[in-house]
């Protein structure tokens, strides 16, 4: 496990590499975000991205996607995996909203997560993104990199790497080093082909370290 003069130097390194570092979703308002980062479970943001301008573009509050029939979503969504769950939790998210939350998008986590499709990640990501408030939204690309570069553990879970993430970063750049990690994950610390070779944190990093001694 790395020292916290250790995961120090990453946070650095990772700021050098990422400095501009943000949400790619592309998105105007909390909704169009909420709807976005909903549709990108188990998606990438480039294919979110494709789809969203034509949906934004038809559906501009929660009242038009509560309005209309789910089997109309579902195509409007199709070329995006799971798309028949995601069109129903798109819809039932929207009559929530206008229900219980005069049809904005709730600020606490705890009030997002009682919407359909949102989960701690989603939460996580819409309160920091659209509300400003610190977080470290735990994707596959955050689990990932932690644990590869030993500020977790590899056994830990989900939640036991959210946690010492918020332990070990100071509170104030958990949202942007959420987002740095992620994009050195999507950029360089590749699952299947990460690049070691090139990597300034190869002398703190021992995955790294026996992955260039099976080269």
């Amino acid at each position: 496990m790395l020292t916290l003069k250790e995961i120090r130097y990453c946070l650095d390194v990772l700021e050098d590499m990422y400095p501009d570092a943000d949400c790619e979703l592309v998105h105007e308002n909390p909704f169009q975000l909420l709807v976005a980062v909903i549709l990108s479970a188990q998606a990438t943001d480039n294919l979110v991205n494709k789809v969203t301008p034509s949906l934004f573009e038809k559906y501009h509050r929660p009242e038009d996607i509560a309005a209309v029939h789910v089997e109309e979503l579902e195509q409007d969504i199709k070329s995006i995996g799971l798309y028949r769950s995601k069109a129903k939790n798109l819809k039932k998210m929207a009559e929530t909203l206008l229900e219980r939350f005069d049809g904005e998008v709730p600020q606490t986590k705890e009030e997002l997560e009682t919407l359909a499709g949102v989960g701690r990640k989603t939460a996580n990501v819409v309160a920091s993104v659209a509300f400003g408030e610190p977080t470290i939204a735990v994707d596959t690309h955050v689990e990932r990199v932690s644990k590869r570069l030993g500020i977790c553990r590899w056994k830990d879970s989900v939640l036991q790497v959210e946690q010492t993430l918020m332990k070990k970063v100071p509170r104030e750049e958990w949202s942007v080093t959420h987002h740095r990690l992620i994009f050195f994950g999507r950029y360089h610390c590749k699952a299947k082909n990460p690049g070691c070779e090139s990597c300034p944190m190869l002398p703190l990093c021992r995955e790294g370290q026996k992955r260039m001694k099976r080269k």
